[in-house]
């Protein structure tokens, strides 16, 4: 079982930027494929980004140009860098991690409010 901790969500006028920090207990960290989703109220929840170790990183059209995800295979931790944040970026953003169907985790989530 793989607990994951995330923290540095928030309320932030548009234009602003938050990051996210996502941790994991598990001794193969590096091992997993990171990635942050969100759900905002009514929708489904989408994939924003994802990084594989010795890979470069996936984005979500909406977070290219934006967002960067980073992972510290060290820390055990995963990344989130938001800037010029939008209204239509307000949601409870999670981080998974993924190593198969059957070997998948989630956090408990993490809301980010983007309004003036």
């Amino acid at each position: 079982q793989v607990q994951l901790v995330e923290s540095g969500g928030g309320l932030v006028q548009p234009g602003g930027s938050l990051r996210l920090s996502c941790a994991a207990s598990t001794p193969i960290f590096r091992a997993y494929i990171m990635g942050w989703y969100r759900q905002a109220p009514g929708k489904e929840r989408e994939l924003v980004a994802r990084i594989r170790t010795g890979e470069s990183p996936m984005y979500a059209e909406s977070a290219k140009g934006r967002f960067t995800i980073s992972r510290d295979n060290a820390k055990n931790t995963v990344y989130l860098q938001m800037n010029n944040l939008k209204p239509e970026d307000t949601a409870v953003y999670f981080c998974n991690a993924f190593l198969g169907e059957r070997n998948t985790y989630w956090g408990q989530g993490t809301q980010v409010t983007v309004s003036s």
